[in-house]
């Protein structure tokens, strides 16, 4: 099955109670509404196609609630190779069909079933082995690994023209299946975790229920336990995950192999050995096999469940938000929030990262608490739990990434330095101002925060001077408010004796979020009462120019050259 929560794609407002009720049978799903003709919608979009071949290029789930045909025609281009592929499904806007067009090995009619139990109609399941045999052979359960694909396809098709088979190994879930069973048969499911070559008359099928556990990491370890594996006579197919001590939570060769192995990596409080580590984690099973001094395997009698071993290494990503419309988030934002336990952020910038689902814990806090916030981040991350930090626009810029670092630099705690940190970046203001009014940050500019709270407002007027005098364009952030109502009014007086008056300032407030406005005027017409705390000042350099737009505005922008214009 497929690791991302699926999307609901809908085109119009009718759509959107069916949406609603598929939404609630997938925790972390979001529905994603044209934007013109969708209200209330998770995520807004203005292109159909792109959007869908954009979900199905990043391996997400798409449910489209509209006809079948307008999903084929739209990932056609995309449809190269069969074993490939997301689900795909098609519902009808009322509910009253449900379609899986793709991803037959990726749990398509799988989600199909419940999508239909959840809108109580039946699911047009086309699949002939599933008709047949109530299952996909080829796309066991969560738990399970198929061996070989291709000569998979070869044994349904032989099943599927009349031949028997008889079940070695134990496998609960096929019992449910209507399979023509023979004990006599010459084809044969073999459930088990033991290394076997692969036969055209034999299904494969291997139970993820092996632990490895390693005491050393090194650049060859994933080649290691491939050996230790077949030395011992198990399959690679049957490891579930990899076990290593806490201390070793930021090793890169140990998380290099895990990925190359696919497989997940659990920690456990430091021990001396690979097979003390096996057995602290399963201390109800057997005895480990061990493979040498630094790795231990154990073998349990069922598949594992991953998730109750040890713990992860935990994860904290601060994120940008951009400037507040969903389609200026990037997607690693997007799916870093659908993977969060906890959200930390100032109450408004969580709301925006929203919504949520009813597991994901928001922990909202003044937007004074930057450091507070930090900490508390790190303390949920030690805990093996995946956490944001949300700042709107860039985190990078003004926001909470310094003082997420800040935090990091000045602790001792070795939990602490081995989270997995990541900064993901935004749109910040600055710049979706900037796309809005064309390109007056074109050449070198510099951005600036008048607000001195957290420095001396000396540093601010000599910087300001510095850039005013090297005739850079600006950017000012936190440019007024009703506890610093003089600042901006200085600010423009230090402008104003490098700037000519009719040099070009963009103001947008706003922008990205409901209700923006963008003014272009001159320095000479701009006073602090047209400007806020969520105004966004742009002033020009130079050479920034402006001209007529059809609309009846000026386009903005600053040239790539400078001084005399290059000819040619």
């Amino acid at each position: 099955m497929n690791a991302h929560p699926p999307a609901i794609v809908i085109l119009g407002n009718g759509s959107l109670g069916t949406a609603r009720r598929i939404q609630q049978l997938y925790s972390g799903s979001q529905i994603h509404g044209l934007a013109t003709r969708v209200d209330g919608a998770d995520l807004t979009y203005t292109e159909f196609g792109s959007t869908l071949r954009q979900l199905y290029q990043q391996d997400t789930p798409i449910i489209a609630l509209c006809a079948a045909g307008i999903v084929i025609r739209t990932l056609a281009p995309l449809l190269l190779e069969k074993g490939a592929e997301p689900p795909v499904l098609a519902v009808a806007e009322d509910g009253s069909a449900v379609v899986p067009l793709l991803g037959g090995l990726g749990g398509v009619n799988v989600m199909a079933r419940d999508i239909a139990a959840g809108l109580d109609v039946a699911a047009a399941i086309t699949t002939s082995g599933e008709l047949r045999f109530g299952t996909c052979l080829l796309n066991p359960p969560s738990g399970y690994a198929l061996g070989d694909l291709e000569l998979g396809k070869r044994f349904v098709s032989d099943l599927l023209s009349g031949e028997s088979v008889r079940i070695e190994g134990a496998a609960p879930w096929l019992a449910e299946a209507q399979l023509p069973e023979d004990q006599h048969a010459q084809l044969a499911i073999h459930v088990s975790c033991a290394e076997r070559e692969p036969s055209s008359n034999e299904l494969l099928i291997y139970p993820r229920s092996v632990l490895v556990a390693v005491s050393a990491s090194g650049p060859e370890l994933a080649s290691r336990v491939r050996g230790a594996l077949h030395t011992s006579g198990i399959a690679v197919q049957s490891l579930a995950c990899l076990l290593a001590n806490d201390t070793q939570m930021a090793d890169p060769e140990l998380h290099q192999a895990a990925t190359e192995l696919n497989v997940a990596l659990r920690f456990v409080a430091a021990q001396t050995s690979a097979s003390e580590l096996a057995q602290q984690a399963l201390p109800q099973l057997l005895a480990p096999i061990c493979v040498g001094d630094d790795i231990a395997i154990v073998v349990a009698p069922q598949p594992l469940d991953v998730q109750g071993i040890g713990r992860a290494r935990g994860r904290l990503a601060v994120i940008g938000l951009g400037p507040g419309a969903a389609e200026l988030m990037v997607p690693a934002v997007k799916a870093e929030l659908a993977r969060a336990n906890d959200i930390l952020g100032y109450e408004t910038y969580v709301r925006m990262a929203g919504p949520f689902r009813t597991d994901q814990v928001q922990h909202c806090t003044d937007n004074r608490e930057e450091m507070q916030r930090a900490r508390h981040a790190f303390e949920l991350a030690a805990q093996g739990r995946s956490v944001v930090v949300v700042s709107s626009g860039d985190p990078g810029v003004f926001a909470m990434a310094s003082a997420v670092l800040e935090a990091l630099h000045e602790s001792s705690n070795a939990e602490w330095h081995a989270v997995d940190l990541e900064i993901l970046p935004g749109v910040s203001a600055s710049l979706a101002t900037a796309a809005q009014a064309g390109a007056p940050l074109g050449h070198d500019f510099c951005v600036m925060s008048l607000s001195d709270n957290l420095k001396p407002w000396d540093v601010i007027e000599r910087r300001l001077e510095l850039a005013s005098q090297a005739d850079l364009a600006l950017a000012f952030y936190n440019p007024i408010s009703r506890s610093r109502p003089w600042q901006l009014g200085r600010a423009l007086e230090i402008v104003r004796q490098h700037r000519t008056p009719q040099t070009p300032v963009t103001l947008g407030r706003d922008i990205g979020r409901p209700g923006q406005t963008l003014r272009v005027i001159t320095l000479g017409e701009l006073t602090p009462d047209q400007v806020d705390m969520r105004t966004m000042v742009l002033i020009g350099s130079s050479t920034t120019c402006t001209f007529p737009r059809a609309d009846g505005g000026r386009w903005v922008y600053t040239p790539r050259w400078y001084g005399e214009k290059p000819q040619g």
